[in-house]
């Protein structure tokens, strides 16, 4: 039987990380409109949102240590990580980017990098963003899209359906909408024939760090 409030407490804990990051994000997005320099502003967005994982942990049951992915599935996630990150640098003519940014230079006014920015950024995108997203995305809206109790549904009898939209929209999120619609089928499938959370968080991670230290080597800031 259907438990409203469980299930309510169930979706604010995956809804209100992302909702903050994407309030935060907008904002800043203005401020620098406005001729502010926002960057710091990550700090807030980034530590907001793990200090909100932090408070809300126990409502994530997939996330639990004893659900640690095998060597095979860890293997599996980094290989897929890997496959996105060459997707995302690749996938980026004109026709398959939506809008523009300048993105995230954590450059000084003489040309070097701020080594706070840097490490902000990189422990940003590999290590709170894809928990968020994929808590969100996958673990929620995923199976949501399919079953109103989306806890109840076996990531396995996800239909293609409900993949095909959520990595839709997914990929709407993003700036380069094609790489993002790939990220999305492939974290995806991933937790579908996985059944493990941890694999697309960790698949999510290896490209975003990948992709991160891919940034910082080539200067190519609108990446990030």
């Amino acid at each position: 039987m259907l438990n409203q409030t469980v299930l309510n407490q169930a979706i604010l804990a995956r809804a209100a990380p992302f909702a903050f990051y994407i309030i935060i994000m907008m904002i800043s997005g203005l401020m620098q409109d406005a001729g502010v320099d926002a960057r710091w502003m990550y700090a807030l967005r980034a530590g907001g949102t793990a200090l909100l994982l932090i408070y809300l942990h126990k409502y994530y049951a997939e996330l639990v240590w004893s659900k640690r992915p095998t060597a095979q599935q860890l293997f599996l996630a980094v290989l897929a990580g890997l496959v996105v990150f060459l997707l995302w640098i690749s996938l980026s003519q004109d026709w398959m980017i939506v809008g523009s940014t300048s993105g995230y230079d954590p450059r000084t006014s003489d040309g070097a990098l701020d080594i706070g920015m840097v490490a902000m950024r990189l422990a940003g995108a590999a290590l709170i963003v894809p928990v968020m997203e994929e808590l969100f995305w996958r673990s929620f809206i995923m199976r949501w899209l399919d079953l109103a109790d989306f806890q109840t549904l076996a990531p396995a009898s996800v239909t293609i359906k409900a993949l095909l939209i959520s990595s839709v929209v997914f990929a709407i999120e993003h700036t380069f909408w094609l790489a993002g619609l790939a990220a999305g089928l492939i974290y995806g499938v991933l937790y579908m024939r996985t059944q493990n959370l941890w694999v697309s968080v960790i698949a999510h991670a290896v490209t975003n760090g990948a992709l991160g230290l891919w940034v910082l080597k080539t200067g190519h800031w609108h990446y990030w």
